[in-house]
């Protein structure tokens, strides 16, 4: 495969999560350059990497330019990738700023690869919620068609970022110096709205129409455009917990034909990209303690509803960090230099 020069846009906790999936992928780099709004080094598993300060002149000669988001170079993707796009890189952004631009691919390599290939030079990587919840969906979709979706997500403080995980770690440390119960934090300072540690608050974005966060409008309009069926009916609620890394999903469908949990079990084990841990009985269901460090979705608790004709509950994980951002984002790349071999 031909060696690329490649560009990571961003040194917070995607971005760094990116330079290490490059790494373990082995990704065909022949030059990497790594922007953020200030030059300093880094260091991630052993290797240094030097980060210079983004300008569109840094994006000369580079093939694929991986945009980490918000978590990276707040707005960076909305100032610098057309102009990374007019020096001739493919631009793959995992931020918000193109995911529903009618013109930008919205892809999860399991689910859609073929519209890699309709980029206008912007590829939009999806939220971390939806990514791991439609790789679980999407051989079932297939199988017996998706009629409705009811996903409940549970969310881990590094979907914030750097400082959430940050102020995780504090008050877990100020509950443990003071004693167990309630702590007061200047929220205002904060990344989050409310205390996390030994809590849990649905509230994730700010809220939006019909009362839903922009989080939960994600998980229903970026499932619609990944599938490309807005037929299906999708209510969600996001839930922040308290979980350094990996996103739980309790995720409820309604198929439009029969299929039973073994079915399913049977499915998804053969699928690529997922794991199926579902033996309740010996305790075993995927947690995001296991997913941690992880490339693939996790699948269990997969049973019947015992009162609604065609109901499906799954129990739904992923490393946020990586199958939910950094990985997916890798992979989309490796679809674009495909087409290039």
């Amino acid at each position: 495969m031909k060696k690329v020069n490649v560009a990571v846009v961003g040194a917070g906790v995607v971005g760094i999560e990116m330079l290490r999936v490059l790494n373990q992928r082995d990704f065909p780099i022949n030059e990497l350059k790594v922007f953020a709004r200030s030059a300093r080094d880094i260091e991630v598993d052993g290797k240094k990497y030097s980060v210079q300060p983004i300008s569109a002149q840094g994006f000369e000669g580079i093939d694929i330019a991986l945009f980490a988001g918000t978590e990276g170079e707040k707005g960076a993707a909305a100032t610098f990738a057309r102009e990374a796009v007019k020096r001739g890189a493919v631009v793959i952004d995992n931020g918000a700023d193109f995911r529903m631009d009618p013109k930008v691919p919205l892809v999860v390599p399991e689910v859609n690869p073929e519209d890699v290939f309709k980029h206008k030079g912007i590829i939009a990587n999806p939220n971390c919620s939806t990514i791991q919840m439609v790789v679980a969906l999407w051989p079932i979709y297939k199988k017996a068609g998706i009629k409705r979706i009811i996903a409940t997500t549970l969310q881990a403080s590094s979907g914030a970022g750097k400082s959430a995980v940050e102020q995780l770690k504090d008050e877990i440390s100020a509950i443990a110096a003071g004693g167990f119960g309630r702590i007061h934090v200047n929220l205002a300072e904060k990344s989050m709205p409310q205390q996390l540690a030994y809590n849990v608050f649905p509230h994730i974005g700010g809220f939006a129409e019909c009362d839903y966060t922009s989080e939960e409008w994600k998980l229903v309009k970026e499932t619609h455009k990944i599938m490309h069926d807005n037929k299906i009916k999708i209510s969600a609620t996001t839930v922040r917990v308290p979980v350094r890394t990996g996103h739980s999903e309790s995720v409820y469908i309604e198929t439009k034909k029969p299929i039973t949990p073994p079915e399913v079990r049977k499915l998804l084990s053969r699928a690529p990209g997922i794991v199926v841990v579902d033996d309740p009985k010996n305790n075993l269901y995927p947690m995001p303690r296991d997913a941690e460090g992880k490339d693939e979705t996790f699948v269990g608790r997969i049973r019947c509803d015992c009162f609604v004709k065609n109901g499906l509950w799954l129990w739904v994980v992923a490393d946020n960090l990586r199958k939910g951002a950094a990985t997916n984002a890798v992979q989309i790349a490796e679809c674009v230099i495909s087409k290039s071999k």
